[in-house]
């Protein structure tokens, strides 16, 4: 039952960041037949791979494919923590996994001489300005409106059976297209960490840095986000 579990989780995220990041990769890659399309491609884009993530993984593991949902949902006394450490080790290899088929999909558009800030952004996220504080709250507050929400969504009342994926999927694109341009809305852990691990493993020709130094802000800003949102859905629910 829980490897059942662990692997809706790995093969949600895995589709989650093979259709996310792919659509990064089809708007900033050179010679794609959507290249410079921009940013309303892209958050409907992440939003629909949501949609793909959260449906094929939800009957099996509950579709969390965030770390920061699956810790504030055990915080909150509705998942075991004993579970915690197998989901978040699924989500980031299902993130890793997703990548490895990104670059595998793009592989001859890699290949061409692009700019290491656009091969980049097929990966993880970086700040439009570098201000770790304020980054961080940005994370933080675009990650507690997504827990939040989602966690009013799992109400009985609200559910929308097979459809349940429907709604998640739009607060993505809400997120993004309100408060996205400012961090690329990483909102989940595992979303940044696994594909800019990959990021520095890939033979990709000029790709420059990782920005490791950035890396924990979509980390830690998401989890704070979740757990507050746990808070205040406790207090009003």
């Amino acid at each position: 039952m829980v490897m059942h579990q662990l692997l809706g989780e790995y093969l949600g995220t895995t589709l989650l960041i093979l259709l996310g990041n792919g659509v990064v990769a089809n708007v900033n890659l050179k010679h794609t037949y959507a290249h410079g399309s921009g940013w309303i491609v892209i958050t409907f884009g992440w939003a629909m791979a949501v949609f793909v993530g959260v449906f094929v993984a939800s009957k099996a593991s509950g579709g969390h494919l965030n770390p920061a949902f699956t810790i504030a949902l055990a915080a909150i006394g509705k998942f075991s923590w004993q579970l915690v450490p197998g989901y978040i080790a699924a989500q980031i290899s299902g993130a890793m996994t997703g990548s490895l088929l990104v670059w595998l999909t793009f592989y001859q558009h890699y290949a061409l001489p692009n700019e290491s800030a656009s091969i980049k952004a097929t990966f993880c996220t970086e700040p439009a300005i570098r201000k770790y504080g304020w980054n961080l709250i940005t994370e933080v507050i675009g990650a507690f409106v997504l827990v939040f929400a989602v966690f009013k969504m799992s109400d009985p009342a609200q559910s929308l059976g097979t459809l349940d994926a429907l709604p998640v999927a739009l607060v993505v694109l809400a997120i993004g297209l309100s408060l996205g341009g400012v961090t690329g809305y990483a909102i989940n852990p595992a979303r940044d960490l696994g594909p800019r691990i990959m990021h520095s493993l890939l033979p990709i020709p000029g790709k420059g840095s990782s920005d490791w130094r950035y890396s924990w802000v979509p980390v830690i800003g998401p989890v704070i986000g979740g757990l507050l949102a746990g808070i205040v859905f406790q207090l009003i629910a």
